[in-house]
């Protein structure tokens, strides 16, 4: 298990976990979203393959409307 900090708040997840598994157990929509990793855009081709290190600082950025 490793801890990263996903929108200011510590998660405890296995080393191979990806972002598809976090968006999952965040209950949190593929659709209208962005996710950073350390300041860095990872795009969604990547979201399957791409997995946390020790430590690493995401951001889950939710689109929104305005008028």
């Amino acid at each position: 298990m490793i801890k990263i900090r996903v929108n200011e708040k510590i998660l405890e997840v296995a080393k191979d976990f990806n972002i598809l598994q976090l968006l999952e157990k965040l209950n949190t929509s593929q659709n209208g979203i962005a996710v950073a990793i350390n300041s860095a855009i990872i795009s969604r081709d990547s979201w399957a393959s791409q997995n946390f290190s020790e430590n690493d600082n995401i951001l889950i950025i939710q689109a929104t409307q305005g008028g």
